[in-house]
Protein backbone atom coordinates (compact mmCIF):
# COMPACT_ATOMS: atom_id res chain seq x y z
CA UNK A 1 0.00 0.00 0.00
CA UNK A 2 1.25 3.24 -1.40
CA UNK A 3 2.48 5.75 1.77
CA UNK A 4 1.70 9.53 1.00
CA UNK A 5 4.70 11.86 2.75
CA UNK A 6 2.00 14.05 4.38
CA UNK A 7 3.13 17.57 6.53
CA UNK A 8 2.68 17.11 10.15
CA UNK A 9 1.57 19.68 12.69
CA UNK A 10 4.96 21.57 13.33
CA UNK A 11 3.26 23.64 16.16
CA UNK A 12 1.18 26.78 17.49
CA UNK A 13 0.16 28.83 14.65
CA UNK A 14 2.11 26.79 11.89
CA UNK A 15 0.03 26.45 9.13
CA UNK A 16 1.90 26.75 5.74
CA UNK A 17 5.81 25.61 4.65
CA UNK A 18 7.98 25.80 2.35
CA UNK A 19 9.36 23.10 0.58
CA UNK A 20 13.31 22.80 0.83
CA UNK A 21 15.77 20.03 -0.52
CA UNK A 22 14.92 17.25 -1.58
CA UNK A 23 17.51 14.71 -0.25
CA UNK A 24 16.11 11.75 -2.65
CA UNK A 25 15.05 11.20 -6.08
CA UNK A 26 11.77 9.56 -7.67
CA UNK A 27 12.71 6.11 -8.01
CA UNK A 28 15.02 6.12 -5.16
CA UNK A 29 14.87 3.49 -1.92
CA UNK A 30 14.22 5.20 1.05
CA UNK A 31 15.05 3.43 4.53
CA UNK A 32 12.20 3.97 7.31
CA UNK A 33 12.74 7.11 9.19
CA UNK A 34 15.69 7.83 6.16
CA UNK A 35 15.14 11.70 5.99
CA UNK A 36 13.41 12.83 2.45
CA UNK A 37 13.05 16.53 2.74
CA UNK A 38 13.60 19.82 4.11
CA UNK A 39 10.34 21.92 5.15
CA UNK A 40 10.99 25.44 6.28
CA UNK A 41 8.76 26.64 8.36
CA UNK A 42 7.88 30.07 9.68
CA UNK A 43 10.24 29.73 12.91
CA UNK A 44 12.91 26.70 11.61
CA UNK A 45 13.60 24.17 9.37
CA UNK A 46 12.97 20.16 10.26
CA UNK A 47 13.77 17.01 7.99
CA UNK A 48 10.87 15.13 6.93
CA UNK A 49 11.30 11.36 7.59
CA UNK A 50 9.82 8.13 5.60
CA UNK A 51 7.09 6.42 7.28
CA UNK A 52 7.99 2.85 5.87
CA UNK A 53 11.01 1.93 3.72
CA UNK A 54 10.19 1.86 0.07
CA UNK A 55 10.48 3.50 -3.42
CA UNK A 56 9.64 7.01 -3.84
CA UNK A 57 7.86 6.96 -6.68
CA UNK A 58 6.38 10.53 -6.56
CA UNK A 59 7.76 13.85 -5.97
CA UNK A 60 4.07 16.53 -5.77
CA UNK A 61 5.88 19.12 -4.52
CA UNK A 62 9.13 21.06 -5.85
CA UNK A 63 11.69 22.80 -3.99
CA UNK A 64 10.36 26.42 -3.06
CA UNK A 65 6.67 24.99 -3.48
CA UNK A 66 4.19 26.17 -0.76
CA UNK A 67 2.63 23.69 1.10
CA UNK A 68 0.06 23.36 4.29
CA UNK A 69 -0.58 20.95 7.18
CA UNK A 70 -2.00 18.20 5.86
CA UNK A 71 -1.04 18.29 2.48
CA UNK A 72 0.89 15.08 0.77
CA UNK A 73 3.96 15.64 -1.11
CA UNK A 74 4.96 12.78 -2.01
CA UNK A 75 4.70 9.40 -2.14
CA UNK A 76 6.20 5.87 -1.17
CA UNK A 77 5.80 2.42 -2.74
CA UNK A 78 6.82 -0.27 0.33
CA UNK A 79 6.03 -3.16 -1.81
CA UNK A 80 7.27 -1.90 -5.09
CA UNK A 81 9.23 -4.98 -7.06
CA UNK A 82 12.78 -5.21 -6.94
CA UNK A 83 13.18 -3.90 -10.72
CA UNK A 84 12.09 -0.39 -9.81
CA UNK A 85 13.86 -0.79 -6.16
CA UNK A 86 17.09 1.88 -6.17
CA UNK A 87 18.62 0.04 -2.57
CA UNK A 88 21.60 2.14 -1.53
CA UNK A 89 23.88 -1.21 -2.68
CA UNK A 90 22.64 -1.25 -5.66
CA UNK A 91 23.53 2.45 -7.16
CA UNK A 92 26.66 2.36 -9.13
CA UNK A 93 29.02 5.24 -8.73
CA UNK A 94 28.79 8.38 -11.42
CA UNK A 95 31.67 8.89 -13.97
CA UNK A 96 32.62 12.67 -13.14
CA UNK A 97 31.48 14.85 -10.71
CA UNK A 98 29.92 12.92 -7.49
CA UNK A 99 26.54 13.80 -7.30
CA UNK A 100 25.71 11.50 -4.62
CA UNK A 101 27.88 13.03 -1.90
CA UNK A 102 26.16 16.92 -3.03
CA UNK A 103 23.21 18.35 -2.04
CA UNK A 104 22.14 21.43 -3.93
CA UNK A 105 20.54 24.54 -1.69
CA UNK A 106 16.96 25.46 -2.90
CA UNK A 107 18.26 28.55 -4.49
CA UNK A 108 20.78 26.75 -6.80
CA UNK A 109 18.27 24.53 -7.55
CA UNK A 110 16.01 26.98 -9.12
CA UNK A 111 18.61 28.89 -10.76
CA UNK A 112 19.87 25.73 -11.89
CA UNK A 113 16.42 25.06 -13.59
CA UNK A 114 15.94 28.05 -14.75
CA UNK A 115 19.08 28.35 -16.69
CA UNK A 116 18.81 24.97 -18.23
CA UNK A 117 21.95 23.44 -15.87
CA UNK A 118 22.29 20.33 -14.16
CA UNK A 119 23.19 20.84 -10.58
CA UNK A 120 24.58 17.63 -10.07
CA UNK A 121 27.25 18.24 -12.22
CA UNK A 122 28.35 22.07 -10.88
CA UNK A 123 31.37 22.18 -8.75
CA UNK A 124 30.27 22.53 -5.22
CA UNK A 125 32.38 24.79 -3.03
CA UNK A 126 30.09 24.96 0.06
CA UNK A 127 30.26 23.33 3.74
CA UNK A 128 29.35 19.37 3.62
CA UNK A 129 29.66 19.34 -0.63
CA UNK A 130 26.58 21.69 -1.21
CA UNK A 131 26.34 23.24 -4.23
CA UNK A 132 25.40 27.13 -3.46
CA UNK A 133 23.86 29.67 -5.98
CA UNK A 134 26.86 31.23 -6.64
CA UNK A 135 28.43 28.01 -8.16
CA UNK A 136 25.57 27.25 -10.27
CA UNK A 137 25.49 30.99 -11.55
CA UNK A 138 29.69 30.49 -12.12
CA UNK A 139 29.13 27.34 -14.20
CA UNK A 140 26.25 29.28 -16.76
CA UNK A 141 28.51 32.35 -16.82
CA UNK A 142 31.35 30.10 -18.42
CA UNK A 143 31.50 30.44 -22.04
CA UNK A 144 33.87 29.22 -24.51
CA UNK A 145 37.15 31.44 -25.88
CA UNK A 146 36.72 33.67 -28.58
CA UNK A 147 38.14 33.30 -31.46
CA UNK A 148 41.63 35.11 -31.75
CA UNK A 149 41.99 38.01 -33.79
CA UNK A 150 45.03 39.96 -34.96
CA UNK A 151 47.00 41.43 -32.55
CA UNK A 152 47.12 44.51 -34.16
CA UNK A 153 43.58 44.82 -34.73
CA UNK A 154 42.53 43.49 -31.31
CA UNK A 155 44.83 46.63 -30.01
CA UNK A 156 43.06 49.69 -32.26
CA UNK A 157 39.48 48.02 -30.99
CA UNK A 158 40.04 48.58 -27.78
CA UNK A 159 41.68 52.05 -28.29
CA UNK A 160 38.59 53.05 -30.71
CA UNK A 161 36.19 51.56 -27.72
CA UNK A 162 34.55 53.89 -25.36
CA UNK A 163 35.49 53.23 -21.57
CA UNK A 164 32.52 52.46 -20.24
CA UNK A 165 31.78 49.94 -23.26
CA UNK A 166 34.96 48.01 -21.85
CA UNK A 167 34.17 47.27 -19.14
CA UNK A 168 30.17 46.48 -19.82
CA UNK A 169 29.07 42.89 -18.65
CA UNK A 170 25.76 41.01 -18.61
CA UNK A 171 23.56 42.55 -15.94
CA UNK A 172 21.86 39.66 -13.88
CA UNK A 173 18.85 39.69 -11.97
CA UNK A 174 17.30 37.36 -9.80
CA UNK A 175 14.22 36.82 -8.18
CA UNK A 176 14.06 34.60 -4.92
CA UNK A 177 11.16 33.76 -3.10
CA UNK A 178 11.62 34.76 0.76
CA UNK A 179 11.83 31.54 3.03
CA UNK A 180 8.94 31.17 5.74
CA UNK A 181 11.24 32.47 8.61
CA UNK A 182 12.53 35.64 6.50
CA UNK A 183 8.28 36.15 5.59
CA UNK A 184 7.95 35.99 9.44
CA UNK A 185 10.84 38.01 10.60
CA UNK A 186 9.25 40.70 8.35
CA UNK A 187 6.00 40.49 9.71
CA UNK A 188 7.03 40.56 13.11
CA UNK A 189 9.18 43.80 12.48
CA UNK A 190 6.54 45.64 10.89
CA UNK A 191 4.29 44.32 13.63
CA UNK A 192 6.78 45.58 16.24
CA UNK A 193 6.44 48.97 15.12
CA UNK A 194 2.67 49.47 13.92
CA UNK A 195 1.52 48.25 17.16
CA UNK A 196 3.68 49.28 19.81
CA UNK A 197 5.11 52.63 20.94
CA UNK A 198 8.70 51.84 20.70
CA UNK A 199 11.89 53.99 22.26
CA UNK A 200 15.14 52.94 23.00
CA UNK A 201 17.40 54.50 25.55
CA UNK A 202 21.09 54.05 25.39
CA UNK A 203 24.50 53.99 27.91
CA UNK A 204 27.52 52.40 27.94
CA UNK A 205 29.46 49.81 30.12
CA UNK A 206 32.89 49.83 31.02
CA UNK A 207 33.95 45.61 30.68
CA UNK A 208 37.34 45.92 32.55
CA UNK A 209 36.29 44.29 35.46
CA UNK A 210 34.43 41.56 33.88
CA UNK A 211 37.61 41.07 31.13
CA UNK A 212 39.60 40.53 34.12
CA UNK A 213 37.82 38.03 35.60
CA UNK A 214 37.93 36.08 32.46
CA UNK A 215 41.15 36.03 32.13
CA UNK A 216 42.13 35.26 35.80
CA UNK A 217 39.01 32.52 36.36
CA UNK A 218 38.53 31.49 32.74
CA UNK A 219 41.03 28.96 32.65
CA UNK A 220 39.94 27.11 36.37
CA UNK A 221 35.78 27.60 34.78
CA UNK A 222 36.45 25.64 31.66
CA UNK A 223 38.37 23.11 33.72
CA UNK A 224 35.36 22.95 36.27
CA UNK A 225 32.33 23.45 33.75
CA UNK A 226 33.87 22.04 30.26
CA UNK A 227 32.81 25.00 28.75
CA UNK A 228 34.40 28.54 28.50
CA UNK A 229 33.15 31.45 30.20
CA UNK A 230 31.88 34.18 28.32
CA UNK A 231 30.26 37.67 28.37
CA UNK A 232 26.90 36.50 27.59
CA UNK A 233 26.13 34.84 30.80
CA UNK A 234 26.71 37.96 32.55
CA UNK A 235 24.80 40.04 30.98
CA UNK A 236 22.26 36.98 31.26
CA UNK A 237 22.24 36.99 34.71
CA UNK A 238 22.41 41.02 34.85
CA UNK A 239 19.36 40.85 33.09
CA UNK A 240 17.42 38.37 35.38
CA UNK A 241 18.19 40.62 38.82
CA UNK A 242 17.26 43.94 36.93
CA UNK A 243 13.92 42.33 35.81
CA UNK A 244 13.07 41.51 39.49
CA UNK A 245 13.12 45.02 40.51
CA UNK A 246 11.76 46.40 36.87
CA UNK A 247 8.48 44.05 36.56
CA UNK A 248 7.48 45.64 33.53
CA UNK A 249 10.02 45.03 31.01
CA UNK A 250 8.70 41.62 31.77
CA UNK A 251 5.25 41.95 31.20
CA UNK A 252 3.19 42.31 28.30
CA UNK A 253 0.43 44.10 26.85
CA UNK A 254 -3.01 42.18 26.49
CA UNK A 255 -5.73 44.44 25.71
CA UNK A 256 -6.44 46.35 28.53
CA UNK A 257 -4.38 44.04 31.04
CA UNK A 258 -0.55 43.87 31.71
CA UNK A 259 0.56 40.38 32.54
CA UNK A 260 3.57 40.41 34.61
CA UNK A 261 5.55 37.30 34.54
CA UNK A 262 6.93 35.59 37.83
CA UNK A 263 9.74 33.97 35.76
CA UNK A 264 12.42 34.91 33.26
CA UNK A 265 12.57 32.99 29.66
CA UNK A 266 15.18 35.29 28.03
CA UNK A 267 15.58 34.85 24.29
CA UNK A 268 19.00 34.97 22.99
CA UNK A 269 19.25 36.42 19.50
CA UNK A 270 21.48 33.89 17.37
CA UNK A 271 22.50 33.44 13.58
CA UNK A 272 21.39 30.51 12.17
CA UNK A 273 22.05 28.98 8.60
CA UNK A 274 18.42 30.46 7.89
CA UNK A 275 18.94 33.52 9.50
CA UNK A 276 18.29 35.19 12.85
CA UNK A 277 16.67 33.01 15.44
CA UNK A 278 15.59 33.58 19.33
CA UNK A 279 15.81 30.48 21.29
CA UNK A 280 14.78 30.97 24.82
CA UNK A 281 16.78 30.63 27.74
CA UNK A 282 13.60 28.90 29.86
CA UNK A 283 13.64 30.20 33.93
CA UNK A 284 16.91 31.95 33.39
CA UNK A 285 16.55 33.40 36.49
CA UNK A 286 17.51 30.01 38.27
CA UNK A 287 19.95 28.96 36.03
CA UNK A 288 24.33 29.50 37.19
CA UNK A 289 27.15 30.70 34.77
CA UNK A 290 27.74 27.37 33.60
CA UNK A 291 24.21 26.71 32.96
CA UNK A 292 24.12 29.81 30.71
CA UNK A 293 27.07 28.85 28.64
CA UNK A 294 26.34 25.36 27.83
CA UNK A 295 22.75 26.20 26.50
CA UNK A 296 24.20 29.22 24.62
CA UNK A 297 27.12 27.35 23.14
CA UNK A 298 24.29 24.20 22.43
CA UNK A 299 21.88 26.53 20.57
CA UNK A 300 24.67 27.99 18.94
CA UNK A 301 25.79 24.71 17.55
CA UNK A 302 22.26 24.03 16.23
CA UNK A 303 21.46 26.99 14.78
CA UNK A 304 24.09 26.51 12.45
CA UNK A 305 22.70 23.23 11.55
CA UNK A 306 18.79 24.54 11.27
CA UNK A 307 17.82 21.90 14.01
CA UNK A 308 16.30 24.11 17.24
CA UNK A 309 13.14 23.19 17.68
CA UNK A 310 10.20 25.33 17.16
CA UNK A 311 9.12 24.90 20.93
CA UNK A 312 12.25 26.29 21.89
CA UNK A 313 11.40 29.58 19.65
CA UNK A 314 8.38 30.10 21.23
CA UNK A 315 7.69 32.04 24.02
CA UNK A 316 9.97 34.37 25.64
CA UNK A 317 9.58 37.24 28.67
CA UNK A 318 12.59 39.59 27.68
CA UNK A 319 15.43 39.38 24.99
CA UNK A 320 19.12 39.81 24.05
CA UNK A 321 20.90 40.49 21.03
CA UNK A 322 24.44 41.09 20.61
CA UNK A 323 25.40 42.96 17.42
CA UNK A 324 28.90 43.67 18.61
CA UNK A 325 29.92 39.94 17.01
CA UNK A 326 29.62 41.66 13.82
CA UNK A 327 31.40 44.75 14.53
CA UNK A 328 28.25 47.05 15.57
CA UNK A 329 29.26 49.84 17.26
CA UNK A 330 25.34 50.99 18.51
CA UNK A 331 22.22 50.25 16.64
CA UNK A 332 18.52 50.29 17.68
CA UNK A 333 17.18 46.36 18.10
CA UNK A 334 13.15 46.45 17.54
CA UNK A 335 11.15 44.66 20.53
CA UNK A 336 9.91 40.89 19.64
CA UNK A 337 6.39 41.27 20.18
CA UNK A 338 4.62 40.74 22.53
CA UNK A 339 7.35 41.04 24.63
CA UNK A 340 7.87 44.68 25.81
CA UNK A 341 11.81 45.10 25.68
CA UNK A 342 15.27 43.84 24.25
CA UNK A 343 18.76 44.39 25.25
CA UNK A 344 21.26 45.32 22.49
CA UNK A 345 24.74 44.69 22.89
CA UNK A 346 27.51 46.20 20.90
CA UNK A 347 30.94 46.21 20.10
CA UNK A 348 33.75 46.51 22.97
CA UNK A 349 36.62 49.24 21.78
CA UNK A 350 39.27 50.68 23.78
CA UNK A 351 37.96 54.05 24.48
CA UNK A 352 39.16 57.55 26.60
CA UNK A 353 37.52 58.12 29.33
CA UNK A 354 37.57 60.13 32.80
CA UNK A 355 37.86 57.91 35.95
CA UNK A 356 38.82 60.01 38.91
CA UNK A 357 40.20 63.76 37.12
CA UNK A 358 42.53 61.13 34.91
CA UNK A 359 41.97 60.22 31.15
CA UNK A 360 42.36 56.49 31.05
CA UNK A 361 41.91 53.98 28.48
CA UNK A 362 38.94 51.12 28.92
CA UNK A 363 37.21 48.72 27.01
CA UNK A 364 34.17 50.04 26.92
CA UNK A 365 30.41 48.75 25.55
CA UNK A 366 27.71 50.84 24.00
CA UNK A 367 23.97 49.18 24.52
CA UNK A 368 20.63 50.14 23.89
CA UNK A 369 17.73 49.29 25.29
CA UNK A 370 14.15 49.03 23.59
CA UNK A 371 11.11 49.45 25.16
CA UNK A 372 7.16 49.66 24.60
CA UNK A 373 6.29 52.58 25.95
CA UNK A 374 2.67 51.66 26.17
CA UNK A 375 3.84 49.82 29.42
CA UNK A 376 7.52 50.65 30.54
CA UNK A 377 7.83 54.70 31.30
CA UNK A 378 11.32 56.48 30.29
CA UNK A 379 11.82 56.37 34.11
CA UNK A 380 12.06 52.63 34.68
CA UNK A 381 13.79 51.91 31.23
CA UNK A 382 16.83 54.26 32.09
CA UNK A 383 16.79 52.84 35.62
CA UNK A 384 17.07 49.39 34.06
CA UNK A 385 19.95 50.10 31.67
CA UNK A 386 21.37 51.74 34.88
CA UNK A 387 21.34 48.69 36.74
CA UNK A 388 22.52 46.70 34.30
CA UNK A 389 25.48 48.82 33.43
CA UNK A 390 26.40 48.66 37.70
CA UNK A 391 25.71 44.86 37.59
CA UNK A 392 28.45 43.99 34.84
CA UNK A 393 31.12 47.05 36.24
CA UNK A 394 30.75 45.62 39.46
CA UNK A 395 30.34 41.61 39.32
CA UNK A 396 30.08 41.54 42.92
CA UNK A 397 26.57 43.02 42.76
CA UNK A 398 24.81 39.78 40.82
CA UNK A 399 26.41 37.96 44.26
CA UNK A 400 24.97 39.78 46.36
CA UNK A 401 21.82 40.62 44.59
CA UNK A 402 21.96 44.67 44.78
Amino acid sequence: MVEKLIIPDLGESISEVQIGQWFKSEGDWVELEEPVVEIESEKATVELPAPVAGVLISIDKKTGDQARVGDAVGAIDPGASSGTKTRPEEKKPKEGADAESKRVMPSAARLAHERGIDAASVAASGPGGRVLKEDVRHAGSEAPPAAAEEPNKTEETAAAAPVQARFARERLEEVVRMSPLRRTIARRLVEASQNAALLTTFNEIDMTTVKELRVELGEAFQKRHGIKLGFMSFFVKAVTSALAQIPELNAQVDGDDIIYRQYCDVGIAIGGGKGLVVPVLRDAEAMNFADIEKAIADFGARAKQNQIGMEELQGGTFSITNGGIYGSMLSTPIVNPPQSGILGLHAITDRPVARDGQVVIRPMMNVALTYDHRIVDGREAVTFLLNIKRKIENPARLLLEI
